[in-house]
């Protein structure tokens, strides 16, 4: 059997302790912090809830799960008109300005 003693020792071992992080960084876009070389969990947030919304939208004019449409999809966003580039493509419409992470494709 281990002493306590050793069982003391054990436990409070130095290689058992939480290392600190110094990869650590400030968001540019929002200003959390993050971790370097990973996708801020804020900014995240927010792109998958306008995916959602953009989802749904697309689910409603294409009337469910199983009506999948076999051309690209194009998301126009208030004050924006289809381009050339859009011929041929779906076009869902937000009413909200763009955000400043979705690009412009």
């Amino acid at each position: 059997r281990r002493s306590s003693d050793l069982n003391r020792c054990r436990r409070r071992n130095p290689n058992k302790l939480v290392k600190i992080k110094t990869n650590i960084d400030v968001c540019s876009m929002c200003g959390h912090l993050k971790q370097k070389h990973v996708l801020c969990g804020f900014c995240y947030e927010k792109v998958l809830k306008e995916t959602v919304k953009i989802k749904e939208q697309i689910r409603l004019k294409e009337g469910g799960h199983f009506n999948v449409a076999t051309v690209e999809t194009a998301v126009l966003y208030d004050g924006e008109k289809p381009t050339e580039r859009d011929e041929g493509k779906r076009i869902i419409e937000r009413n909200r300005k763009r955000p400043s992470w979705f690009a412009l494709n």
